[in-house]
């Protein structure tokens, strides 16, 4: 298993899904896994997960 480097920034989009997160108090494991899948909402997009349409996540899942 790799850990992500601590010093690495951050997105500000990427912050704000794990402060609602850790708001709304999802495990650790939770958040690993909604992190994982938004990262691969990303790579399917190509671009910023927060620019997907309606369209584009339809054919994504």
């Amino acid at each position: 298993m790799t850990y992500p480097v601590l010093d690495a920034p951050i997105s500000p989009l990427r912050q704000q899904l794990i402060d609602d997160m850790n708001m709304r108090r999802f495990s650790r494991e939770t958040q690993r896994n909604y992190l994982r899948d938004i990262g691969c909402l990303a790579t399917f997009l190509g671009r910023s997960p927060d620019t997907a349409t309606t369209g584009d996540l339809r054919r994504f899942r």
